[in-house]
């Protein structure tokens, strides 16, 4: 995709990643919208964007997820891309994990992403990209993350699912795994302590490998027969 006067939604735009990208995206040349939860990040994310759209959300909320695609394609005269940036951490033996966070889990790591994105693709056209963070406990669960980690797996499997639906359309459909992030999303989780970590990626590494994944060509369609 081309990203310089691309329009481009980011949800989760007030978090730390989705600040970063969505920066990013402005200096390289595209338009944002922005989506979040709370006022006060979106506030400084947009001002770093000259003044971008800004839109609540509430990952609880799967329609009103779904609403903010019209309202950044109405904002920005159409849209070309969606990288959603939502996500929240849980961690813990699988039998010390609450149901209601696992549904708290599955809900904003998957449904929430899968809401904005299905309601993404009629919309965004031959070109553009629909793309989601997901992370490489899809590859490898590890102990203590069980909830987390399926919560990423629904999202990485339903990506996967629509990758093929839609490999004619010319629209690049990724799974975004980025490695752990220096970002303190870990420990903001909404259950449990992390474990001992590796050092990861700083947050301008991680927007790098957002950028170049988003910069890569769909897959050419295949000819029938």
């Amino acid at each position: 995709m081309d990203i310089e006067g691309a329009r481009v939604l980011v949800p989760g735009a007030g978090g730390v990643i989705g600040s970063a990208l969505a920066s990013r995206l402005h200096g390289l040349g595209a338009r944002v919208a922005l989506a979040g939860r709370t006022p006060a990040p979106l506030a400084r994310a947009a001002a770093t964007c000259g003044g971008a759209p800004v839109h609540r959300i509430d990952a609880y909320d799967l329609e009103g997820c779904a609403r903010t695609v019209p309202w950044a394609a109405d904002a920005l005269g159409g849209l070309d891309a969606v990288v959603v940036c939502v996500g929240v951490a849980g961690f813990g033996p699988a039998h010390t994990v609450p149901d209601s966070v696992a549904e708290h889990l599955l809900t904003v790591n998957a449904l929430a992403p899968m809401a904005f994105l299905r309601a993404a693709l009629p919309v965004v056209p031959r070109g553009g990209a629909l793309a989601a963070v997901t992370g490489v406990v899809v590859d490898a669960a590890p102990a203590g993350m069980a909830d987390y980690a399926a919560s990423k797996a629904a999202l990485a499997a339903w990506l996967t699912a629509v990758r093929r639906e839609r490999r004619r359309d010319g629209v690049a459909v990724l799974d975004i795994r980025l490695p752990h992030v220096e970002s303190g999303f870990a420990a903001r989780a909404v259950a449990g302590s992390p474990p001992a970590l590796p050092r990861g990626l700083t947050v301008a590494e991680a927007v790098d490998e957002i950028v170049d994944a988003l910069h890569r060509p769909a897959p050419a369609a295949r000819r029938p027969g």
